[in-house]
């Protein structure tokens, strides 16, 4: 560890104050990656000038199997997950002795117990795990990856990603259930969970040791990879590129600075992730609630100006999406761009959002399953929705510009709101550094929890790296990113192949941990 600590040392000065060596950089990684790129991203031709990524089909039909398996949980489980983040249930969690499973044991070796060591349960509330997890989807993906999914497939891509979203549900709340079931929690109460734990001990329960082994050494070693690209240098990225622009393109301050704005939102994030999964809740429960609100309501406020065309939008949505653009639009557009992009639809079978959930207070794991399953609808349903109609309503939909990038992507949709909201496009890149703020923060929890797993829970495996996470913000708002980020995405959605075998492997324990909180709420109510 100790030689790549100081190769990125040396490293990031040379990224940030060198010309040309952020091409090299790029041109590297595209010759020594290339081939786990073109493995995650290998498409299928499914009909003619369509194809789609293998990594989705395994997403798609994951979900579509949890659907049915838990008998529609994301619609019948719906009341039930708010009344938890309402408190009704808090009272299940009083003076009761916990129930352990005898195979799984602490990180501390001498507590067979799952849920808790010496008193401590938990770090974070129900809406705090929420609100942390949210703060990593809750992003550009919302603004830029809808922009891009209605300009390939027109008005339609909107009905199949509401579908996304829906079925995404049911595999979050899978996910979500096993990161509590099969969490660890130090002597000191930090909590440690995630797929790297799901996959090691819900499959060696199972009998098979060896196999959750290795997926849960590959996952880790993808999702550290994630949280430093994806999760974090293409943040900043965006987000720098944004502000250069609103500011006044080469007349900015910040033109061609990228590695002050950089050093800035480093210090910011380093501030906050020091503090561990509590402080990154006590930020995130109040920047995500915030974000969503002005997001919703500034769209809420163009609907409401161009209330007649509402009715037509939605008959464009649902005829689009059962013709041939609209159908390949929604699956490729939504699909492809929204997962491929960081995952920024909803992560839903990514695995990423159990580690934020496996935190919370709670000793029965299917409710905070229960109250993840939101996710999706919040980020997917509700605020991507909304994007598509602003832009539909507002007339920035034109298949002209399917070929735009992510920073294009940004500027349409400002653009379509500042045809009705003249100083939204201020509040816009607010809200995006916002985003991009809570995403890095969420994702360098996800990342350290996967490091740690890797190289051990000690203070000095933490701050080597926070450290470098920091750097890496610096890097990633200087640098061209080019190959750099298709491999982190690459490592993302590579998380996918050892998570979603996991979650079909443990699919009856998760039903069986559904069943015991149901009990419970039903015994109570009776």
């Amino acid at each position: 560890m100790r030689p790549l600590l100081s190769f990125l040392l040396l490293l990031s000065p040379s990224l940030i104050f060198s010309q040309g060596i952020d091409q090299t950089i790029n041109d590297a990684f595209a010759d020594y990656t290339g081939w786990f790129v073109s493995f995650i991203f290998y498409s299928i031709p499914i009909a003619e000038g369509v194809s789609v990524p293998w990594v989705l089909f395994p997403l798609i039909l994951g979900a579509l199997f949890f659907t049915f398996y838990f008998k529609f949980i994301n619609i019948t489980g719906f009341k039930t997950s708010i009344n938890i983040i309402r408190g009704n249930y808090d009272h299940f969690e009083e003076d009761r002795k916990i129930e352990v499973s005898s195979s799984v044991h602490t990180t501390t070796g001498d507590n067979p117990d799952t849920a808790r060591v010496e008193g401590h349960h938990g770090e974070v509330s129900h809406f705090q795990a929420l609100t942390a997890a949210l703060s990593a989807t809750v992003g550009l993906g919302n603004i830029a990856g809808v922009a891009i999914a209605v300009s390939i497939g027109g008005a339609g891509a909107t009905f199949w990603m509401i579908i996304a979203g829906l079925i995404g549900m049911a595999s979050k709340f899978v996910e979500c259930t096993l990161g509590v079931k099969y969490r660890e929690i130090d002597h000191n109460g930090t909590v440690y969970g995630g797929p790297m734990y799901y996959l090691k001990k819900g499959l060696t329960a199972k009998g098979l040791g060896a196999l959750g082994k290795l997926l849960a050494v590959l996952f880790a070693i993808m999702c550290v990879g994630g949280s430093f690209g994806g999760g974090n240098m293409f943040q900043v990225n965006q987000a720098f590129q944004l502000v250069e622009h609103i500011s006044g393109g080469e007349a900015s301050f910040f033109y061609k600075k990228g590695w002050l704005f950089g050093l800035i939102m480093s210090v910011l994030v380093g501030i906050v992730i020091i503090g561990g999964i509590k402080k990154i809740a006590n930020v995130t429960d109040k920047i995500v609630p915030f974000m969503v609100v002005i997001y919703v309501s500034a769209s809420i406020f163009v609907l409401v100006s161009k209330f007649n065309m509402i009715g037509w939008a939605f008959s464009e949505i649902i005829s689009g999406a059962f013709q041939s653009k609209g159908i390949a639009g929604g699956f490729v557009g939504v699909l492809v761009q929204g997962f491929k992009r960081a995952a920024f639809s909803n992560e839903a079978g990514i695995g990423s959002a159990s580690i934020a959930h496996s935190a919370v207070k709670t000793r029965y794991a299917a409710s905070e399953g229960l109250v993840a399953l939101l996710e999706p609808f919040i980020d997917t349903v509700l605020v991507c929705t909304m994007t598509s109609l602003v832009l539909i309503i507002t007339g920035f939909v034109s298949t002209e510009n399917s070929s735009m990038n992510y920073a294009e992507a940004i500027l349409l949709t400002s653009s379509a709101f500042e045809s009705a909201i003249s100083w939204f496009p201020y509040v816009l890149t607010i809200a995006v550094i916002l985003f991009a703020f809570s995403s890095m923060i969420s994702w360098s929890y996800y990342g350290f929890q996967a490091w740690t797993y890797l190289f051990g829970k000690s203070k000095i495996t933490e701050y080597v790296y926070k450290i470098l996470f920091c750097i890496f913000v610096i890097i990633g708002a200087a640098a061209q990113l080019g190959a750099v980020i298709d491999f982190s995405d690459a490592m993302i959605f590579g998380m996918m192949v050892p998570n979603m075998i996991g979650l079909f492997l443990l699919a009856p324990t998760v039903k069986g941990e559904l069943n015991k909180f149901m009990a419970k709420i039903n015994a109570t109510d009776a």
